[in-house]
C-alpha cells in the first residue's frame, strides 16, 4: 500500500512494547519511505512513533 502526505488513519497493532499508543488510536502520516516499509505518523496523542511496516505493525485508513 502506499501512503502519502496528510493521510489519517488508525493504529490496529504495533510491535512496541513501550509506547501509550493502543489500537484505534489515529494520527497523520507525515512520510512513508517505501524503500523501508517505514511510516512516519504524528499521532493525535502527540506521539511520533514510526511504523516499521515490515516488522509486524499495522495501520488502517481512519
Amino acid at each position: 500500500m502506499t501512503y502519502k502526505r496528510g493521510d489519517r488513519l488508525a493504529l490496529v497493532q504495533t510491535t512496541d512494547h513501550h509506547t501509550e499508543l493502543k489500537p484505534g488510536d489515529e494520527g497523520t502520516v507525515r512520510r512513508f519511505d517505501a524503500g523501508l516499509s517505514i511510516l512516519h505518523v504524528a499521532w493525535d496523542s502527540g506521539s511520533t512513533l514510526s511504523m516499521l511496516l515490515d516488522d509486524g505493525d499495522e495501520v488502517r485508513p481512519a
